[in-house]
């Protein structure tokens, strides 16, 4: 660690000590705000629902780019990271040449998105394992074709944040590191969701083993319920603080490992009303409420 960087940690951590709330902008995802309104009227209702970022997914047509662009200068409302589009349609392990040149493509456009907006991260899932894919195929396919995207994400400068999601790889957080690890690249980091790892995990773990490797962070709650009317235990996503993850372990992991950046609800959307209850319970968990 470089003495810039272990005083940037020691700030954040000084801040943490002082206040007990995290330094972490609040976003949310731009498909969580209501489809009918303008670009700029979704930005305007996000902020006003106090929420300080977005998240966008990839957007191909230049003009809605541009729209997209105006919408985040007219509103204040940051652009702080795109969700690549194309990952699970054309995932990088894939066997097919084709299928692989969809996703590198729509990996450039994302990055191309991100320069033009200011975000400084895009999303990947990096691979996909299933019946014609390994495990280690799956890894070292997704490795090669990531390397080969490195150069241009530099000279863009944004960051590839690979996700761990439901697509059977990347099962535990020491090999979550170990993935990031190997790029041995500023440029390519972990974007970890919080909710994802509940069925196999607790979240505060991986956060302390990943630690520095976090570039961002998706925020969900999942809960394990019986249904009476099934007879059955049901796992699903849930709304902020309403499920089974322990949030006050979450803010502590995130204290421990110095965490300072972005973290975007991903849940259902709704109307403003849905849309300002969400960000008052992002905020009594960034408060360690």
């Amino acid at each position: 660690m470089n003495r810039r960087v272990f005083l940037a940690a020691s700030a954040s951590l000084a801040a943490y000590s002082a206040t007990g709330r995290l330094p972490i902008k609040k976003a949310v995802l731009l498909s969580m705000l209501p489809k009918n309104l303008a670009f700029k009227d979704r930005f305007q209702l996000a902020r006003d629902c106090g929420f300080e970022e977005i998240e966008i997914g990839t957007v191909a047509d230049p003009k809605e780019a541009g729209d997209i662009r105006k919408a985040a200068e007219a509103t204040g409302l940051r652009i702080h990271s795109v969700m690549n589009s194309d990952h699970w349609r054309f995932p990088l392990s894939s066997p097919d040449k084709e299928v692989v040149g969809k996703c590198v493509s729509g990996m450039e456009t994302s990055l191309r998105n991100a320069n033009e907006w200011g975000a400084d991260t895009v999303l990947l899932v990096p691979a996909v394992v299933d019946g014609k894919t390994s495990y280690g195929d799956a890894w070292k396919r997704s490795q090669a074709e990531i390397r080969k995207m490195i150069p241009l994400a530099e000279k863009l400068k944004v960051v590839i944040a690979v996700e761990e999601v439901w697509n059977k790889f990347l099962l535990s957080p020491l090999e979550f590191a170990r993935y990031v690890d190997d790029f041995k690249s500023p440029w390519v980091r972990a974007y970890f969701d919080v909710g994802n790892v509940v069925l196999y995990g607790y979240p505060q773990d991986w956060i302390r083993t990943l630690g520095k490797r976090i570039v961002k962070l998706h925020f969900k709650d999942f809960s394990f319920r019986q249904d009476a009317s099934i007879k059955k235990r049901v796992a699903d996503f849930v709304n902020l603080r309403d499920g089974d993850i322990d949030w006050k372990e979450i803010h502590a992991a995130l204290g421990e490992i110095g965490y300072k950046g972005s973290a975007t609800v991903e849940l259902s959307g709704g109307d403003g009303a849905y849309l300002k209850d969400v960000n008052d319970r992002f905020e009594r968990i960034l408060q360690g409420a």
